[in-house]
């Protein structure tokens, strides 16, 4: 049986390259003290690369205190993104500021309506994850929900690709996705994943109450950890040869049918 990808073209995921390549001098800092000092600031951080032999006590409880990715790499790759001194580590600075979930929860509940929550699991392309907050920030969905290690990183060109949305909508990062959707079902929403596994398609299910709408990656579609605390399984109709849609254009035909829902 051919092996078809659920969203998007097929990617070799084991081919990695090391090839320098341009990097805006906004989206990252280098060397142990401008690290130390951007862990010390307000601003969130996407994730910080250090060499595989490095070690500082004092960055690495800092790192954890603000909940950001430490990713051991090899000094290639540091070399591949600044050729300065980089002294064994690197970090990545967020265009944003992440949100809490339970406090968008508790605001859009306060607000008088029924929230829409975006949850992606393991979606890493960025282009994809800024199309995906463009179409969110659309519909009125109040959070996008990402898991805090194999996400897409928010930089410039996620940015540029939400054409601004990702400055209007919160973005959460949890470390557990499951645990999330556990915890949004005690929030009274009714949780859904968009696979291929599903039975039932999307527009047969009852969309005008709170709402969470699990998406999976180009590549493996929804964790089955997640599939299974989910209240349902739904999915898009296709009767073309094509096998899948792109990820960003799925999510964005559940988010209208949400809409058009509350909206008739």
């Amino acid at each position: 049986m051919e092996n078809r990808k659920r969203f998007g073209v097929n990617r070799d995921s084991n081919k990695r390259s090391y090839a320098p390549r341009p990097q805006s001098t906004a989206d990252f800092v280098f060397g142990v003290q401008s690290v130390l000092e951007l862990l010390k600031s307000e601003k969130d951080i996407e994730k910080i690369l250090v060499q595989k032999d490095f070690s500082h006590p004092e960055l690495e409880q800092l790192a954890r205190s603000k909940r950001a990715i430490i990713q051991k790499v090899p000094v290639e790759k540091l070399n591949s993104i600044t050729r300065k001194n980089h002294q064994g580590v690197l970090a990545f600075a967020s265009p944003i500021n992440y949100a809490t979930l339970s406090t968008v929860i508790a605001s859009s509940y306060e607000s008088g309506r029924a929230p829409i929550v975006l949850l992606l699991d393991r979606l890493t392309d960025v282009r994809n994850f800024g199309a995906i907050a463009r179409t969110a920030e659309a519909c009125g969905v109040d959070a996008i929900v990402v898991p805090t290690k194999g996400a897409a990183q928010i930089n410039a060109d996620a940015m540029k690709t939400s054409s601004g949305a990702l400055s209007h909508i919160a973005v959460c990062r949890e470390t557990d996705l499951s645990k999330t959707v556990i915890l949004l079902q005690e929030s009274g929403f009714k949780v859904m994943a968009c696979t291929e596994k599903a039975a039932n398609n999307y527009y047969g299910t009852d969309m005008i109450g709170p709402v969470a709408l699990v998406m999976g990656s180009e590549e493996d579609g929804v964790s089955d950890g997640i599939l299974k605390v989910c209240d349902e399984l739904v999915k898009i109709p296709m009767l073309g040869q094509v096998g899948s849609l792109n990820v960003s254009v799925a999510t964005a035909v559940v988010l209208y049918e949400v809409l058009r829902q509350r909206m008739g």
